[in-house]
């Protein structure tokens, strides 16, 4: 009986350290590749989107000058101000890098 007990612990030790490496090995896999995507998005939002953003935002504040004297006039300053300025500021400048 002691020896059967033995040997079953022993088969269990081994299989449990055979298997090891491919259980660990899987969720390590899977953060990998996450952090790889969030890499790609890091990086496709640097080069491409936040420039964009800096044209959007030069060229909203240029649109929001040029309609500030009927944005006056119409007494509607503030939603002008946030549609052409302030959202594409915000887009641009306060969001994190690589969330759309």
């Amino acid at each position: 009986m002691y020896n059967i007990s033995k040997q079953l612990i022993i088969l269990f030790v081994i299989t449990s350290l055979f298997f090891i490496p491919f259980v660990t090995t899987v969720p390590a896999q899977e953060q990998m590749e996450e952090e790889t995507k969030e890499a790609g998005s890091m990086t496709v939002d640097l080069l491409l989107i936040r420039p964009f953003g800096i044209l959007a935002t030069l060229l909203g504040s240029a649109a929001f000058v040029v309609s500030l004297p009927f944005s006056v006039m119409g007494g509607n300053i503030e939603p002008a101000y946030e549609k052409m300025v302030a959202e594409p500021a915000s887009f641009t400048f306060k969001r994190p890098l690589g969330s759309f």
